[in-house]
């Protein structure tokens, strides 16, 4: 079963956004499946209503700028999961989510 490089201890020390972002996941199994974004990096993101996922598991979301993207579950932990995206994102348009996704972006945009 061929996979994303799970190198957690190296992705640990991204820095990681609060947010507040649920999104609807494909995962090949069981189909759609809710879940709440409540961080994310440039690496991945973590979950705090993981639905009994596994390590090793796959989804797609769907994120702002981004679009589509596959992410792989490299831990879990009580109701929480931590996902690794399987490919890099470009900084500018990280960054650029980030602003989409922060819970004051849309009343400090100009207008």
């Amino acid at each position: 079963m061929a996979g994303a490089q799970l190198t957690v201890t190296d992705l640990r020390r991204a820095t990681r956004h609060p947010v507040d972002h649920p999104v609807i996941a494909e995962h090949r199994d069981r189909g759609d499946v809710k879940l709440h974004i409540c961080n994310v990096s440039a690496n991945g993101f973590m979950v705090d209503d993981a639905n009994s996922l596994e390590r090793g598991e796959r989804a797609i979301i769907r994120m702002p700028v981004i679009g589509r993207i596959e992410a792989y579950v490299i831990w879990t932990r009580d109701e929480r999961a931590g996902f690794q995206f399987e490919r890099i994102i470009r900084l500018d348009d990280f960054l650029a989510m980030i602003e989409e996704l922060k819970p004051n972006s849309r009343t400090n945009r100009a207008r």
